[in-house]
């Protein structure tokens, strides 16, 4: 792949956490590039600093230094407005834990990051409706969460990761709340999404397994990839 398909691309960044006057280092000088339809795996042990890159990349948190290039738009650079108005758009979460607002139908949860958009009702149905199906769950609209298993609940929080047409779906542990059947059913639902629907899918995760089904693999350890 050329430097074209690049839609991620992270130049030596650093992050340090501070505690009372004790600095941090979680990340040291990390540099990465995802590719335009590329599944990723992250995977190393707890506290190698997975999550603290995934939050970076989806526009959760900014690095102390260091740049990260999102299709040419730099977001380490951008204040809090402007980055919260371009992780609306253009990213797509999937928690371990779903997330899900329980007094809310599936369709009501997966329609909400829509409400941000000035889409009218009607399209906001028809994304809505688009969502559920591509994750098997026509049928189970108007379920609320406890109605639905955890990997029912999971697709329900994919549905919603991917109803704004984001430009990345990131994916925290995605599999980690589920048991053998439900997580491999999630896995190749993620793998459909990336085949089918050409999403870029960077993944956290712990399953060697999980991490089997994605194109790459790479492993952070103290805050460096090895």
């Amino acid at each position: 792949m050329g430097d074209t398909d690049v839609l991620v691309n992270i130049e030596g960044v650093t992050k340090t956490f501070h505690r009372d006057r004790i600095e941090i280092p979680v990340l040291q000088g990390v540099n990465l590039q995802i590719h335009k339809g590329e599944f990723m795996a992250l995977m190393g042990p707890s506290g190698s600093g997975k999550t603290t890159l995934l939050n970076l990349v989806a526009g959760i948190d900014k690095p102390s230094s260091g740049h990260i290039w999102v299709e040419q738009t730099d977001i380490s650079t951008m204040g809090e407005d402007a980055l919260a108005h371009w992780r609306s758009r253009h990213v797509g979460f999937v928690f371990q834990l779903y997330n899900l607002l329980p007094v809310l139908t599936a369709f009501e949860n997966v329609e909400l990051p829509l409400l941000l958009t000035p889409l009218s009702k009607a399209d906001r149905r028809k994304h809505v409706e688009t969502a559920l199906k591509a994750v098997g769950l026509a049928d189970r609209a108007d379920h609320y969460p406890r109605q639905l298993s955890g990997g029912q609940e999971q697709r329900v929080g994919i549905a919603r990761a991917i109803v704004t047409d984001p430009t990345i779906l990131v994916a925290d542990e995605p599999t980690g709340d589920l048991d053998g059947k439900s997580a491999e059913e999630i896995m190749q639902l993620l793998c459909e999404m990336n085949k089918m629907l050409g999403k870029t899918i960077l993944m956290v995760t712990h399953d060697p397994k999980a991490a089997d089904r994605a194109h790459t693999q790479r492993h952070l350890d103290k805050g460096v990839f090895r």
